[in-house]
């Protein structure tokens, strides 16, 4: 159906990462049918949502936690190859095992209300292949695309290199540099245990202490360190990671990088100078590249239109719904951004939208996904 011109379908999904395509394959598992009940818009170039710009010495065997899409296992691959493209052809063949159809590359520049909302209630997805008009979205960007840079006096005066973590080219790139790696989390870590062997020097920066966990992370520890999150969404907050409340893998290789300082961890900095950095206390360092390995927001100023936002600068939700609009469904988005936690989310988003979109069952299209597929 068309609408002056905007193609009319039942739900457009928005990403092709891992929360997009399970919810992608539960649309197809209840008989929504691509490109004709739903569409899959991706900006991506090629098939593997953010892990197809991981950095080249992330070897599949140093990820964690990633947990294989609804209906098809990851299996027989070889753990050290680059997860990027291990991840990517997964995905690949993902895709086309379900005939998902993602359009790529698209990019949507704004959600809105449709010319014609007073008349059926839907939204106007504008994108760079034109646009459409859709009951329903479930957004699936992610956070790739909204690197968080701090900022820090003196920080426009610094001589050297300033990066970003996501722009991390791989450790030869740091061979004989000294090297202030600003962050916390994973890839702080799993960076610093790479440049640390071969650049001059190391000064690892955090604003907090961070906490290594030993042992086993179970699912009572998952769903208590899940929980933290959600309440964030509740209350209307910008969530935090769910890494941020599970507490740093102690694997063996941070364990001998502990014991040898390459994870002695520093309190943040007073001011940047144009050769380093210096503290409150008169320490200083001289460096020649900052790092910054500090996480990313969620990339969802594309919703900015429909001022979906609380106060407190976050968004409120049930589940994967919305509050202040129940035709937008967010996934991938705070509590549900584990690997885990997307494909959990893709499955409770399309639970939910067949309920408010009762009026077309897709059962009428008389079309399921093929033999073998599992539920997810």
């Amino acid at each position: 159906m068309n609408y002056s011109g905007v193609r009319a379908v039942e739900v457009v999904v928005i990403g092709a990462g891992q929360a997009g395509l399970a919810a992608a394959f539960h649309l197809r598992r209840v008989g929504y049918v691509p490109d004709r009940d739903f569409v899959v818009l991706d900006h991506s170039p090629r098939p593997g949502g953010a892990w197809q710009f991981r950095w080249p010495t992330l070897t599949y065997e140093k990820v964690h936690g990633m947990h294989a899409l609804p209906g098809m296992e990851l299996a027989g691959a070889d753990p050290r190859r680059p997860s990027s493209e291990v991840i990517g052809a997964y995905f690949d063949r993902y895709e086309q095992a379900f005939g998902l159809r993602v359009h790529r590359p698209v990019s949507v520049s704004a959600v809105r209300e449709s010319m014609g909302a007073g008349r059926d209630g839907r939204l106007r997805i504008e994108t760079s292949e034109g646009d459409y008009a859709a009951r329903a979205v479930i957004n699936a960007t992610g956070t790739w695309d909204r690197p968080f840079w701090p900022r820090f006096p003196g920080q426009e005066t610094f001589g050297g290199r300033q990066l970003h973590s996501s722009w991390y080219p791989g450790p030869e790139e740091f061979r004989g540099a000294r090297v202030v790696v600003v962050g916390g989390g994973t890839s702080a870590v799993q960076q610093l245990l790479e440049i640390g062997p071969v650049a001059a020097d190391t000064t690892w920066v955090t604003r907090r202490p961070p906490v290594f966990r030993a042992g086993p992370f179970g699912e009572e520890e998952g769903r208590a360190a899940v929980a933290l999150v959600e309440e964030r969404v509740r209350r209307g907050l910008p969530p935090h990671s769910v890494v941020s409340v599970t507490g740093l893998p102690m694997t063996e290789a941070v364990r001998r990088a502990r014991e040898d300082g390459v994870l002695e961890r520093l309190p943040l900095f007073e001011r940047i100078t144009p050769t380093g950095a210096v503290w409150a206390d008169g320490r200083a360092v001289d460096a020649d590249v900052f790092l910054y390995a500090t996480g990313f927001r969620a990339a969802i100023d594309h919703l900015a239109p429909l001022r979906l936002r609380e106060p407190g600068g976050g968004i409120r939700m049930d589940g994967t719904r919305v509050l202040r609009d129940p035709r937008i469904h967010i996934v991938g988005y705070g509590p549900s951004a584990s690997t885990i936690g997307a494909n959990r989310a893709g499955r409770a988003a399309v639970r939910e939208l067949r309920r408010w979109l009762p009026e077309r069952s897709p059962a009428e299209a008389g079309v399921r996904v093929g033999a073998g597929v599992g539920a997810g």
